[in-house]
C-alpha cells in the first residue's frame, strides 16, 4: 500500500492508496488521522520542544497510521506487507539520507516491508513566547503497566526529578496519573495519545505502537533546560529483560509474531537514528537483564510499591477483556508469575484466574499451552534447543546474558504453571 502521511492544507502526491492527515482530528473526509491532540497538547504546557523532534514525531505518527492502516489480511502471507510510506517533515533533505537505514529498523520492527520518503512542508510550530524549559532531569515512560511503575519508583527513589511521558489507552489514563501523583507529584507528566483513525477497520496486531510513545518522549525530552544547554538526557524505558528479549515460545510465533517494541536490537538501532539526528537523547533500559520477578523484589521502595502494584496493567487483551486483566495471555502469565515469585500478594481480579482449570479458555488457551510447550522444550533440550537462533544477531553483544534472562524468566512462569495445575 501506499501511505502518505501529510498535514491538511500540503499538496497529496499522486497515486496513494491511503491519505493521513497528520497532526490531525478525524473528520470523516476519506482520509485517515493522526495525531490531532499532540500541538495542542504541547502549547497547553507551554513546551518548547526542538525542530528536529517535530519532524521525528511527524515520522512516528505516520509509522503508527499506516501500521493500522495497512489490513495484513491482504498480503500474500497473511502477514507481511508492503509499505511505501510518504512523510512531510520540515527538513526533507536530512530525513531523505535517512530513508533506507529507518526502513531498515521498521522492518524489524513490524516485520513489514517498509520503503520511505520525505516531502518538506512538515509541521513547525512558531515557539510559544510564553514557553517554559522543564527543570526535570531525565524522562521515564510511564505506560500504567508494573515494570514502568517499578522504574518510576526507583527513579524518585535514587534522588532523580522525572518528567513522565505516558501513551494513553483506554482504562490506563487515571492509573496513569494516580501513579504519577504518588511517585512525584511535582513532577510534569505528559499524557498523549496519537489517536490513529481510518475511514477503514484498523489493523489489530499494532507492531509499530512503541514508535508512537517514542514519539511524545522525544518531543518531552528536547524540552528540558538540561537539553536546551547542550547536555544529553536520558530517556528511560523500564522493560524486563524477559519480556524485551522475547524469545518466541513456539516455532509458530518466529519473527514479528513475537513483538519487538523494547527489543535491545530495535533500540540500539533507534539510538543510532536519534545519534545522526543530532537529538542528544540516551536511550537506556536499567532492567534489560532483570526479570520481572527480580524487578519486585529489588524495588527501593517495597512500601510504596505495594501500595500501587495491584492497579497496574499488563494485559495485553485488556480492552478485548472487557478492561479486565484476563489472566492467561502471555504478559498477564509473566505477571503473575512474577507475583508469585516476589511473595508481595497478587489483588488482582483476572478474568480466567484458575487456569488449572480443563478446556480452551483456561489451560488449553493458547497463550497457556505456548507457554507450557516452552517450558517443555527448555527441559528436554536446554537453553539453546529453547532460544535456538533468536539472540543470534551480532548486534547483540551481550548474548550469554540476555538468554540468562530469557531461561530466569521462562522459570519464573514454569513455577507459576506448576503451582496452578497448567504444566
Amino acid at each position: 500500500m501506499k501511505v502518505a502521511a501529510i498535514p491538511s492544507g500540503v499538496p497529496v502526491p499522486a497515486g496513494q492508496h491511503l491519505v493521513v492527515d497528520l497532526f490531525s482530528q478525524f473528520d470523516d473526509n476519506g482520509h485517515g488521522a493522526v495525531g490531532g491532540v499532540i500541538p495542542h497538547i504541547v502549547r497547553g504546557e507551554r513546551l518548547r520542544p526542538s525542530a528536529r523532534a517535530w519532524d521525528f514525531a511527524a515520522i512516528s505518527m505516520a509509522v503508527v497510521a499506516a501500521d493500522e492502516g495497512c489490513p495484513r489480511v491482504g498480503s500474500a502471507d497473511g502477514w507481511t506487507r508492503q509499505i511505501e510510506l510518504t512523510v512531510c517533515v520540515a527538513d526533507s533533505n536530512f530525513w531523505t539520507g535517512q530513508a533506507a537505514y529507518i526502513a531498515r529498523m521498521l522492518a524489524f520492527l513490524t516485520g513489514d516491508i517498509w520503503t520511505l520518503s520525505f516531502v518538506g512542508g512538515g509541521l513547525q510550530p512558531a515557539p510559544d513566547k510564553n514557553a517554559v524549559l522543564r527543570p526535570e532531569n531525565v524522562v521515564c515512560l510511564l505506560s500504567g503497566g508494573l515494570d514502568s511503575l517499578i522504574g518510576a519508583i526507583n527513579l524518585v527513589s535514587a534522588g532523580w526529578k522525572p518528567l513522565f511521558v505516558s501513551q494513553v489507552a483506554k482504562g490506563d489514563k487515571a492509573h496513569q496519573r494516580a501513579f504519577a501523583c504518588a511517585i512525584s507529584p511535582g513532577s510534569l507528566h505528559l499524557q498523549m495519545n496519537h489517536n490513529a483513525r481510518m475511514p477503514h477497520t484498523s489493523e489489530r496486531s499494532q507492531r509499530a505502537r512503541s514508535m508512537g510513545f517514542f514519539g511524545f518522549a522525544v518531543l518531552a525530552a528536547t524540552s528540558l533546560q538540561s537539553y536546551d544547554a547542550g547536555q544529553r538526557v536520558q530517556l528511560l524505558i523500564p522493560e524486563n529483560g524477559y519480556i524485551s528479549v522475547n524469545v518466541p515460545l513456539t516455532p509458530l510465533r518466529r519473527g514479528s509474531l513475537s513483538t519487538r517494541t523494547t527489543h535491545p536490537h530495535f533500540l540500539s538501532m533507534l539510538q543510532e537514528l536519534f545519534n545522526v539526528a543530532g537529538l542528544r537523547i540516551d536511550i537506556a533500559n536499567p532492567y534489560q537483564l532483570k526479570t520481572k520477578g527480580e524487578m519486585l523484589k529489588e524495588c527501593l521502595d517495597q512500601v510504596k510499591l505495594k501500595q500501587l502494584a495491584t492497579l497496574s496493567t499488563s494485559c495485553g487483551r485488556f480492552a478485548r477483556s472487557g478492561f479486565r486483566q484476563c489472566g492467561r495471555c502471555v504478559p498477564c502469565l509473566v505477571r503473575r508469575a512474577a507475583f508469585e515469585e516476589w511473595g508481595g500478594g497478587d489483588g488482582t481480579k483476572y478474568r480466567f484466574d484458575d487456569l488449572g482449570k480443563p478446556g480452551p479458555r483456561y489451560r488449553d488457551f493458547d497463550d497457556v499451552r505456548s507457554m507450557a510447550v516452552a517450558v517443555r522444550v527448555l527441559k528436554s533440550t536446554g537453553l539453546k534447543g529453547w532460544v535456538g537462533g533468536a539472540l543470534n544477531s551480532v548486534a547483540l553483544t551481550d548474548r550469554a546474558n540476555l538468554s540468562a534472562v530469557a531461561e530466569r524468566g521462562l522459570r519464573e512462569i514454569e513455577r507459576f504453571l506448576s503451582a496452578q495445575g497448567a504444566l
